[in-house]
């Protein structure tokens, strides 16, 4: 063969190699880790990285009201957790828009100096939590391994995965790891009443579960730590606005007399939650700041 085909040959070989590695699938290789506090887990084209998030959620332990109960048990819980002693992995259930989120954001951002980080991870990508806690294993830094919203429907490979992680798998969760999920139930999975037909009454009185039903409180039950949250009342609804109106500078006098239009806000959306307050304190604030009511 001349020359010039094996060279052309050969070219064309490692044109077509380039092509197949840019498509199949990479291990998750390490980030540059000064480059954040949070990081995020993605996958593109079968490919996985840890992303830096680079304008990290500024919200403080202070800035959220109402939830002190909520706040101190998921405080000393991370702090126990970054001194190295005995914590557990949490899931914050209840409303929406009461704070679960933010108050997962406000410890990272309390702990943050002294090691903590935080990854988030899609439900959809939790089939994949093994290869994260493995390349955290040896750092330095403790890890919040973070999914908002968490539920499945049946069948979803993520719960697994995930229970696994949890409690039960041969290879544990490494000790510089903590998950903290939030969710709006309690179960994780999709209840359905025919389900309640599996229960079984003793003699004695006592009430048994069914093996379905066993299945779907089992996941919970795997998070050492469960912090509950509720509907706001309107007088506290009240307070978290006024808490938000001062963070943006708002006076006194302009917060008291904000009350009842906030209160038409909420009435508005259907909701007294601390999303729903934040939300009329920046449009309020906003408002006063281009000299509109």
């Amino acid at each position: 063969m001349p020359a010039a085909s094996l060279d052309a040959l050969i070219a064309r070989a490692e044109s077509l190699l380039s092509r197949l590695e840019a498509v199949l699938p990479h291990p998750l290789t390490a980030p540059d880790w000064s480059a954040s506090v949070a990081f995020r887990y993605r996958k593109r084209a079968g490919s996985a990285c840890l992303e830096p998030v680079r304008h990290v959620a500024g919200i403080l332990l202070s800035d959220l009201r109402e939830v002190e109960g909520q706040k101190e048990r998921l405080w000393r819980n991370t702090a126990q957790f970054v001194a190295g002693r005995g914590a557990n992995n949490a899931l914050l259930t209840g409303a929406r828009g009461t704070g679960k989120s933010s108050l997962i954001k406000a410890c990272l951002n309390e702990f943050a100096g002294q090691g903590l980080r935080l990854i988030e991870v899609d439900k959809t990508d939790l089939v994949d939590l093994p290869d994260i806690v493995d390349l955290v294993a040896e750092r330095p830094e403790r890890f919040i391994v973070y999914c908002d919203d968490l539920s499945f429907d049946e069948g979803e490979p993520g719960y697994k995965a995930l229970k696994s992680i949890l409690d039960g798998s041969v290879s544990a969760s490494s000790a510089n790891v903590l998950i903290y999920a939030t969710s709006n139930r309690r179960h994780l999975l999709p209840e359905y009443m025919k389900e309640n037909l599996s229960y079984q009454h003793t003699e004695d009185g006592e009430v048994h579960p069914g093996e379905v039903v066993e299945e779907k409180i089992s996941l919970s039950e795997r998070f050492g730590l469960w912090i509950s949250f509720y509907p706001f009342s309107q007088a506290e609804y009240l307070a978290i606005v006024a808490q938000w109106l001062r963070s943006f500078g708002v006076d006194e006098p302009a917060i008291e007399a904000a009350r009842q239009e906030s209160l038409v806000w909420a009435l508005e959306r259907g909701s007294r939650s601390g999303r729903v307050a934040y939300q009329f304190a920046r449009d309020y604030a906003g408002r006063r700041e281009g000299g509109t009511r």
